[in-house]
């Protein structure tokens, strides 16, 4: 019981996530641009801060948003990879959404829970001896 109770809680603050994200939508008005569906932010240029014209123009947004990765170019091939893979599948929105929002952050937790349980497995071990 203990082991659920505490597996259930790590998966906390992927729902906080989740539930601050979709309290701070009503603040934000709706824009007029389509990105497959209706979009919140605008697609004008802000050099203040990410619109979706740095989602469409990648260089605009690292030469007035980034700071540190700048210094990291081969992560570019990463980026642009995930981008044109999710866009080869049709649903580029769908793809982005069921693999970085739900499956991605699934597969750490999973991770994480397996970590914990080995972990318990060796202390349980160790007091045995």
């Amino acid at each position: 019981m203990k082991k659920i109770i505490r597996n259930t809680t790590l998966f906390f603050p992927f729902l906080l996530l989740i539930l601050v994200n979709e309290h701070s939508r009503p603040t934000k008005k709706s824009s007029n641009y389509i990105f497959e569906k209706p979009t919140i932010n605008t697609s004008i240029a802000n050099v203040d801060s990410c619109t979706w014209h740095c989602h469409n123009n990648t260089a605009f947004c690292k030469e007035n948003h980034v700071k540190y990765l700048n210094q990291f170019d081969k992560s570019d091939q990463v980026y642009f990879g995930i981008i044109n893979t999710f866009q080869k599948t049709g649903t580029y929105a769908l793809a982005n959404v069921f693999f970085l929002v739900m499956l991605f952050p699934f597969i750490i937790w999973y991770f994480i829970v397996k970590s914990l349980n080995i972990q318990d497995e060796i202390n349980m071990l160790k007091r045995k001896l």
